[in-house]
């Protein structure tokens, strides 16, 4: 592990806007179609380089979680795009119905997930994936079996978490690919604390960020990115049936090959959201300081936190960060 370092007053719970942001600009692909073929119609946008053995990582939830990406919608992507792929998973940190392969295989069959094999890639033990120029990490330890796979389609419900303010693609492989006994306790957990939960705000977003790079890297152009903005509660997935009620507007799909691109849209259009439709998702943001992802991957070069928006319901239209509001949310249906 890399020699730990101060934080910096990096502003997790302040939000950029975009006329403060600099750089280059990014693609991301956009639909208000949310059902299975706009979800396949994104993917074909970004999937150009996906190829060989394919795995598929996405929240699988836990036992009758209600927001979770539709399953029928996963099968018809899966049946028609990518029909030798594998979903994947890795055990989790925390107690529950997923913490060992057991437990988390009964869960996949009371959710559904029969229809493609699954792959919980920690089954066998983890495998430390090198992080470049981390502050945190020399390596982060992965569920071992990511290393078999040629090509990572990430596959997100974009929506709140109780620990890292939003979960987008970033915390979908920094935590979800992380194995649950090794490579979770390093982003969650100081060493030698008796408290699993004990890191937080800048310092955790920087952890799993790194995390999340480890995986980018090692895919390098063979990794693309999905976000479903639809059932966004300010709870994550991970909190099944005990999730807070949903309160934010539907919006659609994003899909880019920049896994920074592709987070940052959803965080724009949920700050372009009206008060009362962003509140509670807005407050779940900033009291986690969860906005330090989006600036701690673009400090470790990630991706671009400037893009258009190719509007796939008109034509590919390109539509300016400034329109957005008008053209994008907020989406009712």
């Amino acid at each position: 592990m890399a020699e730990k370092n101060p934080v910096a007053a990096t502003g997790g719970d302040r939000y950029v806007p975009y006329d403060e942001r600099t750089g280059s600009e990014s693609i991301v692909y956009f639909t208000r179609d949310l059902s299975a073929e706009g979800l396949r119609r994104a993917y074909e946008q970004v999937s150009a380089h996906i190829g060989g053995k394919t795995a598929v990582k996405l929240h699988t939830g836990e036992q009758h979680g209600p927001n979770i990406i539709p399953r029928p919608w996963v099968a018809e992507l899966l049946k028609k795009d990518l029909p030798d792929a594998t979903i994947v998973e890795t055990n989790t940190y925390y107690e529950g119905d997923r913490d060992s392969t057991e437990k988390h295989r009964k869960t996949l069959e009371v959710n559904g997930w029969t229809f493609a094999p699954v792959d919980i890639m920690d089954e066998e033990g983890a495998e430390p994936f090198p992080v470049a120029g981390g502050k945190w990490f020399d390596a982060v330890h992965m569920g071992s079996h990511l290393a078999s796979y040629d090509s990572l389609v990430v596959l997100t419900h974009f929506k709140g978490h109780t620990k890292g303010g939003f979960g987008g693609s970033a915390k979908n492989i920094g935590i979800g690919c992380a194995d649950g006994k090794i490579g979770k306790w390093e982003i969650h957990t100081t060493p030698g604390s008796d408290d699993m939960w004990d890191i937080s705000n800048e310092e955790f977003m920087e952890r799993m960020m790194e995390s999340a790079k480890a995986v980018c890297d090692h895919f390098g152009e063979r990794i693309t990115f999905v976000n479903v903005m639809r059932n966004m509660s300010v709870s994550c997935d991970c909190e099944g049936t005990a999730a807070e009620p949903v309160v934010t507007p539907n919006v659609g799909i994003l899909a880019s090959t920049d896994i920074l691109a592709v987070d940052q849209v959803c965080v724009d259009l949920v700050y372009a959201m009206r008060e009362e439709d962003h509140h509670a998702l807005v407050e779940r943001m900033e009291t986690r300081h969860g906005l330090r992802q989006l600036t701690y991957m673009s400090e470790l070069g990630m991706g671009n936190n400037r893009y258009v928006l190719v509007d796939l319901d008109n034509g590919g239209a390109r539509i300016q960060p400034a329109e957005a509001v008008a053209h994008v949310v907020p989406f009712e249906g």
